[in-house]
């Protein structure tokens, strides 16, 4: 069995898989003439503009559900891992990715905008809805979606869950079956309430933990802020193969900067495009670019912290390409990778700190990506079973998501990450895929928002005006509904 995993691990995350992912980013950087740039000033606007209502969530609240996906254990013991096998020179590569998918970003989540749908009273979207409208095939979105519902549900919720649990042994001696009881109880409480709960707990807890650790990392940068020069040389000698000690281990360097990089930001895993659909907005390209700035909070920001912080503090080894030989080696063999250098590199400057404030940034970054999955499980959920009785299949995934969160905290880390990388990589494979296909209504739209824009306006989307066929939602033009209570 651990044979099976391992080979269908690398088959996904192959070589062509990292080609597949840069391309993707570099072609649509290229169509929205850098927007991610271009557009920043619009995307941080945009932000605080759309209002929530009875059937969608506002923008921020989108932003927050998307971010509570992507902002996690990526972010912390993910950043961690990349550094140990790829060397300094992954955090490069994971700035690229993310400067580059942010585009993925808007593309993809402007997709989801355009052809939601209203379900019970409640929008819904994502990868499975416009997979199908836009190539009019039931069969290929019922691809993601299953693939959807399986990474969600079963793969990588253990990830999240897992960390939790290493965090909160490290630092407090609490045991794992103790935080997997805790958290399978508090997740319960929270997702029976729906989206509109996930999404109000997403906007208080998201912006308050995202601030707070990038504070601690600028208190740890400030006291080290002698080594600054000394550090972004070696990250760029390194991602570049220039660095004599680096240079045999460029490609795992591009390879994890790569991985870790989409596994933390999201963009074209086909996630954030669910929160997306679920925003109240006059037009899709609006969430599309708020979609594309939470790209540059989750990496630029969260993830460069992480970093930072373990590189002044020199908290962590390198090891060669078969994951056991050391070739740098600062803190000994016996440190687990992941979490455990974040909370070594606070200790070293704040002393009795770094581990008890790890473990609890872990658990709100990680507990509310688990949050993030189950909204996305349940769109999918709806879109496998439309026109049928939810009842039970939802049941079926509650079940299913409390008992992946508890599992995850009792089993090995190595076996969770895997498990997790191989949903991601189903779920990465067969959204990109359907973007190439499907993006020419993304740029469409994006070219008709500055239209609008240009001529004094607030931009209302027109399916049937710019020939989007399927896009039922907007047919007739924007439709506001009544703003929520």
């Amino acid at each position: 069995m651990a044979d099976f995993i391992n080979t269908l691990y690398s088959w996904l995350w192959s070589t062509p898989m990292i080609v597949f992912c840069i391309a993707a980013g570099v072609i649509f950087t290229l169509m929205t003439k850098f927007a991610q740039v271009r557009l920043i000033g619009d995307m941080i606007k945009q932000m605080f503009r759309g209002k929530s209502s009875k059937s969608g969530i506002s923008s921020f609240q989108a932003l927050s559900l998307a971010l509570s996906g992507r902002v996690g254990t990526g972010n912390i013991a993910g950043v961690a891992t990349a550094i140990a096998y790829g060397g300094p020179g992954a955090v490069f590569w994971m700035w690229l990715i993310a400067f580059f998918g942010a585009a993925t970003a808007y593309v993809e989540s402007t997709l989801g905008q355009i052809y939601k749908e209203k379900v019970d009273g409640e929008y819904r979207g994502g990868p499975a809805y416009y997979i199908e409208k836009g190539l009019n095939r039931r069969w290929a979105g019922m691809i993601f979606g299953v693939a959807g519902l399986l990474a969600m549900a079963v793969l990588m919720p253990g990830v999240q869950s897992n960390a939790i649990s290493a965090g909160f042994d490290n630092a407090f001696s609490i045991s794992p079956w103790i935080t997997g009881i805790f958290l399978a109880v508090l997740l319960g409480v929270i997702i029976i309430g729906g989206v509109k709960r996930i999404a109000n707990v997403a906007q208080l807890v998201v912006p308050f933990m995202a601030l707070g650790y990038i504070l601690v990392a600028l208190v740890i940068i400030f006291m080290n802020i002698e080594a600054v020069p000394g550090v972004f040389k070696l990250i760029f000698t390194s991602a570049f193969g220039a660095d004599q000690l680096f240079g045999g281990i460029l490609g795992s360097a591009i390879a994890w900067g790569v991985k870790r990089g989409i596994y933390s930001n999201e963009a074209g895993q086909g996630t954030g495009p669910h929160a997306a659909s679920a925003a109240e907005v006059s037009h899709p390209a609006k969430q599309g670019l708020v979609q594309a700035f939470s790209i540059y909070i989750d990496t630029l920001l969260v993830c460069s912290a992480t970093a930072f912080m373990i590189l002044f503090t020199g908290s962590y080894n390198v090891y060669e390409s078969d994951q056991s030989t050391l070739i740098v080696n600062n803190i000994g063999d016996s440190v687990e990778v992941g979490t455990a250098y974040t909370q070594m590199a606070v200790d070293s400057q704040l002393p009795g700190f770094g581990s008890p404030f790890v473990a609890i940034a872990l658990f709100f970054f990680a507990f509310t990506t688990i949050m993030a999955y189950y909204y996305i499980a349940e769109s999918n959920v709806v879109y496998l079973f439309k026109g049928r009785n939810l009842k039970i299949p939802m049941m079926i995934l509650k079940i299913a998501m409390i008992a992946a969160t508890f599992y995850g905290t009792v089993r090995t880390s190595t076996l969770a990450w895997t498990l997790g990388d191989i949903g991601l990589g189903f779920m990465v494979w067969t959204n990109l895929i359907g973007l190439v296909f499907l993006y020419k209504p993304a740029i469409q739209a994006l070219k008709d928002y500055e239209e609008q824009k240009k001529q004094g306006l607030d931009p209302e989307y027109n399916s049937t005006k710019l020939g989007v066929k399927n896009a039922d939602f907007w047919e007739d033009g924007y439709k506001k509904e009544e703003e929520a209570v």
